[in-house]
């Protein structure tokens, strides 16, 4: 039986369990790891809902939301001011604590959600967003002064391979910063940093309802097309570790206009809370 967590600050059920210390030393060791049974189902499926009441069935009828690529058709979450979701994020943050394993616990801020549909290749789509994903980090499109962030990349219904699931390069977030995607010049990144191809390739995921991928934001990952009929539906909740501040450079994730940041300054509790 799956008995899921409880904070004893809050007082709140959490739909998460917690981590356990085989799960932490994956994910320090290879990059990224596999939760299985992390969420409660229900919670995703009113994730889900939330996702469809959005963007369509067809998760392609939103306006565009200003990041155009192949990968998925992003558009912003914003679930934390739902108090029926907020306490995923507060389960993921505790799990972000686990898996970062600083020994100085600065706690964990969310940095961003949003919901990620990969459309499908066959189709002819409103937005981007049907095609594969291209291997890369994510790391330098934050904007953020330190490494220890993640995703966690939760599928919202169960997809095995056909759908374009996650697979990852294992131990690449050992090698340190590759440089922004769009800056290879049309390259793959494993033509610019062929070391890459000596690192191992992890399976194509297969989720069921409640499995999650967590990944650190300097492992090298990416994902094929989308080869069903339907959207490959998933929401991301990015931690960053509490103490990591903006580092002055144009961020794709935030604008520093509208939270009065300036560089080097903390991320505002108001619009990055605190979740662990």
């Amino acid at each position: 039986e799956l008995v899921w967590g409880t904070v004893a600050q809050t007082a709140v059920a959490l739909p998460c369990r917690e981590v356990t210390p085989q799960e932490v030393a994956h994910y320090q060791e290879h990059g990224w790891v596999m939760l299985r049974r992390f969420v409660d189902p229900e919670m995703l499926g009113k994730v889900l809902a939330i996702a469809k009441g959005i963007m369509g069935e067809d998760g392609d009828s939103n306006p565009p939301y200003g990041i155009d690529q192949p990968y998925f058709n992003a558009q912003y979450g914003g679930l934390h001011a739902n108090p029926e979701i907020r306490p995923l994020h507060l389960g993921v943050g505790a799990a972000a604590k686990g898996v970062m394993a600083r020994k100085a616990d600065p706690g964990v801020r969310l940095f961003n959600d949003f919901f990620g549909p990969k459309l499908p290749a066959g189709k002819q789509t409103r937005n981007m967003g049907n095609g594969p994903t291209s291997f890369h980090q994510d790391y330098i499109t934050f904007a953020v002064d330190r490494t220890g962030g993640m995703t966690f990349w939760m599928p919202l219904e169960a997809y095995g391979q056909e759908a374009g699931t996650m697979s990852f390069i294992e131990k690449s977030h050992k090698l340190g910063v590759l440089g922004n995607y769009t800056a290879y010049d049309g390259k793959d990144i494993r033509e610019v940093y062929p070391e890459l191809n000596d690192l191992a390739m992890s399976e194509e995921m297969t989720y069921e309802l409640g499995d999650v991928t967590a990944h650190n934001h300097l492992c090298v990952h990416g994902a094929g097309k989308n080869t069903m009929d339907r959207p490959r539906w998933a929401y991301l909740v990015l931690p960053q570790p509490a103490d990591a501040r903006w580092n002055g450079a144009p961020p794709e994730a935030f604008d520093p206009a509208a939270h009065k940041m300036k560089p080097y300054g903390k991320f505002p509790d108001e619009g990055f809370p605190i979740i662990a």
